[in-house]
């Protein structure tokens, strides 16, 4: 049971607000569903998912985060439920069906959300009124990337979400030997697609590569530059033990439930820095030039609309106000 308690101050007088489960679990979903990218930073893209007649099953909710990686998420209004299976069962349908996922990314979000699929932060969120400590201890055991959620509602309208445990697999799943054949279906759905009157689709290319990914940059980058990327990386995740670090394939992510900064090795050999993205409001900033910028409406990897650059340890000791700032925030 979830031992956060929330109270009503009103007036000299206090009381506790008692916490409730959802009437229905379709109450719970559809709540998440319509409100998918505040609750959970997260851009949906399909209910009650059908994964066919070999599977036979329903995926409650499918998604894509912020990140671009693909979500599987399932509900259970109570707890003594077998929803972690159950989610399990369904994310090695996802890992195995990439090429149908991509597709449905491209039909809902565009070409370009489908070009940028992160498949290796692919996860399953579980949201549940309360999960046991053998519930806990399983997904420690599972090289899958698992959160395990909890809710409670407070009256008529709060919803509590609570994040209570992440498993991150070791070496995620490679992509299915059955993707690049799948590809080529994918490729044949969009030109029928298109040839019907919908010429939004365009086919994606598997085979395209990049040289300047955020691994790339982290080779070229001097021991110097590099330990100022480690410092900044390791004081966000001494802010809390729910802090996750996620390495994407053009920047390291920083995240609880959603992202709070995003951080690049910038330039290695041009502009030696670091580059970090914040979920602040520039305005809310006394910006230094050179040091912050308001990254509203421009391009860049990662989420955020403050730019914070880092060139030396002095910019470091700088950027961490800023960061512990985004993070309690978030």
């Amino acid at each position: 049971m979830s031992d956060i308690k929330l109270f009503s101050l009103k007036g000299d007088g206090v009381s506790e607000l008692a916490g409730s489960m959802a009437a229905l679990e379709s109450n719970l979903q559809q709540q998440i569903e319509a409100n998918m990218s505040t609750f959970l930073g997260m851009r949906f893209l399909a209910s009650e998912y059908d994964t066919g007649k070999t599977h036979k099953g329903r995926i409650d909710s499918l998604a894509l985060d912020e990140n671009g990686c693909p979500v599987i998420i399932e509900y259970k209004r109570s707890k003594n439920e077998n929803v972690i299976n159950q989610g399990l069962f369904y994310l090695d349908w996802l890992l195995d069906h990439q090429a149908e996922f991509q597709l449905l990314v491209m039909k809902v979000l565009g070409a370009e959300a489908a070009e940028t699929i992160e498949w290796s932060g692919t996860r399953l969120v579980c949201i549940a009124a309360d999960y046991n400590r053998y519930d806990e201890h399983a997904v420690q055991q599972i090289n899958r990337n698992i959160e395990l959620m909890r809710y409670r509602y407070f009256g008529d309208d709060l919803l509590l979400l609570e994040l209570v445990n992440v498993q991150e697999a070791q070496v995620m799943a490679a992509r299915s030997r059955n993707t690049v054949q799948n590809s080529q279906a994918i490729e044949s759905e969009i030109e029928s697609t298109q040839a019907n009157g919908d010429a939004s689709l365009k086919v994606v290319s598997s085979n395209e590569t990049r040289r300047d990914t955020h691994e790339d940059r982290k080779q070229q980058a001097s021991a110097g530059h590099l330990e100022l990327y480690n410092q900044i990386c390791d004081f966000a995740l001494s802010l809390g033990d729910e802090v996750q670090r996620k390495e994407l394939k053009f920047y390291t992510a920083i995240k609880v439930i959603k992202n709070f900064a995003s951080v690049q090795v910038w330039a290695p050999v041009r502009d030696p820095s670091i580059r970090i993205y914040l979920t602040l409001d520039p305005d809310s900033i006394n910006l230094e030039a050179g040091f912050t910028a308001d990254m509203r409406d421009k391009g860049h990897w990662g989420t955020g609309d403050l730019e914070v650059i880092v060139r030396n340890a002095g910019d470091v000791e700088k950027a961490k106000v800023l960061i512990a700032l985004s993070y309690d925030l978030s």
